[in-house]
């Protein structure tokens, strides 16, 4: 049988794709390939995994707020099981485009859970967001925090897409997870998030933004540790047997965070990529911008029990990682 991958061009699609292929899975991924960041990128990611596992990724190029489209990647592959991860991704450009998240990550959520539904698959994982937690000042979050009041469009579609999946786990019965995601980095990693802004400025020899004046902390998760629980928790699909699961349902839905359940002061992560690249930071005070956080720390006790999830990357190490990435790829 086949798994579907969605957004399969984007970080952790690609990451999360390569893992399956590697043990043995067959994989049918669909990406837009659009232009929030550059394409270039995305179809360097493609054409990775296409020189790594040749016929056993097969990629169509498609928009999953296109009903037909999606319909179509998936027509005749024997399609059992779905990892969900194609979004609009972003907190601050939410800010200039709402609705492209509406497009992607309303539209294009219920065209999944429509398509899943259809399949009858036997379980579907989907990319939900630490960002839904929004200005919860318990710390760490947990997945039975009420996260009713989001700071950003993109967290209310996150929370949305959870409540959509809830909806359909009721009525349908389809097994389904839903993972919080915090923070994630490493190789091949998105070109709007901080380690890789910081690592080509220092190496260039620009100025850093730092936000907040600094009081900034993030759960940093190496791309590894979050594709190591991405695959747990596709091989434990919720029981429908009306126990409570994480998150609260009695449905065949459950909620994990995936973290590294340690919240890093933004001045340690700033100083791992200057030890990597070897040079100091030029540094630009800014204040804490709309729709952003000052804290996340993720409470993985659930998805450690259930999942075995246990993320082993020291941040060092991770950010090591990415700058050697980054030099093979673009030099500095």
């Amino acid at each position: 049988m086949t798994i579907l991958v969605t957004g399969i061009a984007g970080f952790i699609g690609h990451a999360v794709a390569a893992a399956l292929a590697t043990r043995g899975e067959r994989v049918v991924g669909i990406d837009n390939l659009n232009d929030y960041y550059d394409p270039a990128l995305k179809r360097a990611r493609l054409a990775d995994l296409a020189g790594r596992f040749g016929g056993a990724i097969e990629f169509v190029e498609g928009d999953i707020a296109d009903a037909d489209a999606l319909d179509a990647a998936v027509a005749a592959r024997g399609v059992d099981r779905i990892v969900h991860l194609a979004a609009q991704a972003g907190v601050r450009y939410s800010l200039e485009n709402p609705r492209a998240y509406v497009r992607s990550n309303l539209a294009g959520h219920v065209n999944v859970l429509e398509l899943a539904r259809g399949l009858r698959v036997r379980h579907l994982v989907y990319a939900s967001s630490s960002s839904v937690y929004g200005g919860n000042r318990d710390l760490p979050f947990s997945v039975e925090d009420r996260v009713d009041h989001p700071v950003s469009l993109y967290a209310a579609t996150k929370r949305s897409n959870e409540l959509l999946s809830e909806s359909y786990a009721h009525l349908f019965r389809i097994p389904q997870t839903g993972l919080r995601f915090f923070t994630v980095y490493g190789p091949w990693g998105r070109p709007d998030m901080a380690p890789w802004l910081f690592t080509s400025a220092i190496l260039e020899g620009r100025p850093i933004k730092v936000f907040n004046n600094g009081a900034m902390r993030r759960d940093f998760t190496y791309i590894d540790d979050i594709v190591a629980g991405v695959l747990a928790a596709l091989d434990r699909p919720p029981a429908d047997d009306r126990a409570i699961k994480p998150g609260g349902s009695s449905t065949p839905h459950a909620l994990y965070n995936l973290g590294n359940s340690a919240a890093e002061e933004l001045s340690r992560f700033i100083a791992a990529i200057e030890a990597a690249c070897g040079r100091a930071a030029i540094r630009e005070m800014y204040p804490m911008q709309p729709g952003d956080v000052s804290a996340t720390y993720a409470d993985i006790t659930a998805s450690a029990r259930d999942l075995g999830f246990n993320p082993a990357t020291p941040m060092e190490q991770g950010i090591r990682r990415f700058v050697d990435w980054y030099r093979a790829q673009y030099g500095g």
